[in-house]
């Protein structure tokens, strides 16, 4: 009963061993003073012609008044769960010696009264001597110590006593009690052992469930939070924008932040100070959660706000944000200034679905850029269409000569212990005459947006096969490719084609893709991966340790390399991020892949990264993202030192 309850409700507190044990014990001492009651009352009603009244009346009554008040005592109910287990093991101690000293009595007043009567009532003495001693021993079962003791005094005692007096066949009886009684301690003994196993194998199971109970939350509280920032992540945003437009609420905003001046922190200071920046903000944002409001990171320098509220209270919360975004940043000697613009739509003005309230705060973000930037705009519905967020950009997108806009770089990556350069990785640029200089992640966006990504990856592609040409050492090249790549059979077709067409070796080329790329269509990425690498090609997991699938992504698709996430680069100055970073470098070396740590922005970080035992290294720490003529001219310099 006590595996089938605790199966049913697994979350239910395990007591400890000697509780449990004393609970057992509990159920059997009650029939234990019982039996002795009603056989020390047998035994004096059949000596009362023949034995004096006080040995038959007195001291007989005072037994049983003894065994009737112990057996009230442990029947009354008990709070065994605010039991402890010395207060267990202490009753227990007590419940041994209390046996002892009966068990004495007991034996010490029926060989008293087998001084009078005939046969029968010798008989009689005999019979409860072994049959109340053996009554007792099983119900003692649970404290094997004192049934041990007491039957050993008992019988011990009873057999000298007939060895003694004699005649012979109560000594045969005698000699057949001890023999018996060392058969059943035997057994008693066996059976402890096994409840003791049993009960130690249920501890461990419980101890196991707790912590895969304790895994499972901190797997949850992962999974729903932000590594960098601490604040809840986009799937936490989007399930609780779903919950509360499910609950029915009238009042609510939504909310889209975007950094001001934080791309300029990255370039000039590297990704270390960014995350330290990113940090920052977010101890800020988290002291502004409450019950009616709920910031999480979205992805990048892009946050999200939920508020359970009007939207005048909404716009106050938004105001509050900017300001507390706004306060300068020591970073070491150097302080940092960032700022932020944040576009609000109410449910009551911009819709009642989550994509519209996403899509008009992305709106109403974009205006407050435009107009109004590090300050807070709320949606209205005489913005228009021309105000939502991307428009202008997917515009200039699919007007933009494309051939002569983008253009790649490349960022070497180098071998962590001779520092020599294995490969390049391709990044994107887009140099737009609209909009000057567009982030590539803002590129491969309004590419996903407006179905252009397969023609743009191919366009980078075909520029990235041109730059190897020039590129020294003749290196690999790793190139990214989108989600949308992946499930597009012409596009990966194209690739293989435009290989072969420039000459450049396939096997000098590695395709760089995301965890999160790959739960688009998991069927459609392993066929498409399998003729990359039927094809001659290198294929690299990037941002390990971010996806969500990342590792059952390495058991089922044939990668070379895995790419770690920066974000645990910048956490290798504490012994728990050197442990996660080691921990991934173990698992790819079993799985016979090599490591390529992104982000090494400090000397601190490269020693480490070395020490550790990654193979290949990258970061502005070793090298920014250059253009292939910037690469081939230092290699012209290198060579002329």
């Amino acid at each position: 009963m006590t595996v089938i309850s605790e199966i049913e409700n697994p979350s239910a507190e395990r007591l400890p061993l000697q509780v449990t044990q004393l609970q057992h014990l509990r159920r059997q001492i009650p029939p234990l003073y019982a039996l002795l009651a009603v056989n020390a009352s047998a035994l004096a009603f059949t000596h009362r012609h023949v034995a004096p009244t006080w040995l038959t009346l007195g001291v007989a009554g005072i037994l049983v008044t003894i065994c009737l008040v112990r057996l009230l005592a442990w029947a009354l109910p008990t709070k065994d769960g605010l039991m402890t287990i010395e207060s267990a093991e202490a009753q227990m101690r007590r419940t041994t010696l209390l046996g002892i000293v009966l068990a004495a009595a007991f034996v010490s007043w029926a060989l008293v009264l087998d001084q009078y009567g005939g046969p029968y009532e010798h008989g009689h003495v005999a019979m409860f001597v072994g049959v109340t001693v053996l009554g007792c021993v099983f119900c003692l079962s649970y404290l094997p110590r004192a049934a041990m003791i007491v039957c050993g005094l008992v019988i011990g005692t009873f057999l000298l006593y007939c060895f003694l007096r004699g005649p012979e066949a109560l000594i045969a009886i005698a000699i057949n009690l001890a023999l018996v009684s060392l058969v059943i301690i035997k057994v008693l003994n066996d059976s402890f052992s096994s409840f003791l196993k049993l009960e130690q194998s249920q501890q461990d199971l419980y101890a196991e469930r707790q912590q895969a109970n304790r895994l499972n939350e901190e797997n949850r509280v992962l999974a729903h939070t932000d590594a960098l920032t601490g604040l809840p992540n986009r799937r936490s945003f989007f399930n609780e924008l779903d919950r509360l437009l499910e609950s029915g609420s009238e009042e609510m905003s939504v909310g889209v932040i975007d950094l001001d001046r934080f791309k300029p922190i990255n370039d000039m200071y590297g990704h270390t100070q960014g995350d330290h920046v990113l940090r920052v903000l977010g101890k800020r944002l988290l002291n502004i959660i409450s019950h009616q409001v709920t910031i999480a990171r979205l992805g990048g320098d892009e946050f999200g706000l939920l508020v359970s509220a009007e939207s005048s209270v909404a716009i106050k919360i938004g105001d509050a944000i900017c300001e507390a975004i706004k306060a300068p940043i020591s970073a070491g000697d150097t302080v940092l200034s960032v700022g932020c613009s944040l576009g609000l739509a109410a449910l009551s003005e911009a819709g009642d679905t989550a994509h519209d309230l996403f899509d008009h705060a992305d709106a109403a973000l974009y205006q407050a850029k435009e107009r109004r930037k590090g300050g807070c705009v709320l949606y209205t519905k005489d913005m228009g269409e021309s105000l939502e967020s991307g428009k202008s950009v997917d515009s200039a997108l699919q007007s933009a000569n494309l051939g002569r806009e983008l253009s790649v770089v490349f960022q070497p990556i180098y071998d962590s212990r001779s520092l020599d350069i294995v490969a390049y990785e391709a990044l994107a640029r887009w140099n737009s005459p609209k909009l000057g200089l567009v982030p590539a992640e803002v590129l491969i966006s309004a590419a996903e947006r407006t179905g252009m990504m397969n023609g743009v990856t191919l366009i980078l592609f075909d520029k990235a096969l041109d730059g190897l040409r020039f590129l020294p050492y003749s290196k690999r090249v790793s190139f990214n490719l989108s989600a949308l790549d992946l499930i597009c059979e012409n596009t990966v077709s194209s690739l293989l084609s435009q290989m072969q067409k420039s000459g450049v070796c396939s096997s000098n080329i590695i395709f760089e893709l995301t965890g999160s790329s790959l739960i688009t269509d998991m069927a459609a990425a392993e066929s498409s991966l399998k003729a990359l690498r039927d094809g001659g090609c290198m294929l690299a997991l990037d941002d390990f340790g971010t996806g969500y699938s990342s590792l059952s992504s390495l058991h089922r698709l044939p990668f070379h390399y895995i790419k770690i996430d920066r974000s645990f680069t910048s956490r290798l100055s504490g012994s728990e991020g050197r442990k996660i970073i080691a921990a991934i470098r173990g698992l790819a070396q079993s799985l016979s892949l090599k490591c390529v740590l992104e982000g090494i922005e400090t000397e601190n970080q490269l020693i480490e990264a070395g020490l550790i035992g990654i193979d290949y290294v990258q970061g502005y720490y070793l090298s920014r993202p250059c253009s292939s003529e910037e690469l081939y001219a230092s290699s012209l310099v290198d060579k002329a030192v």
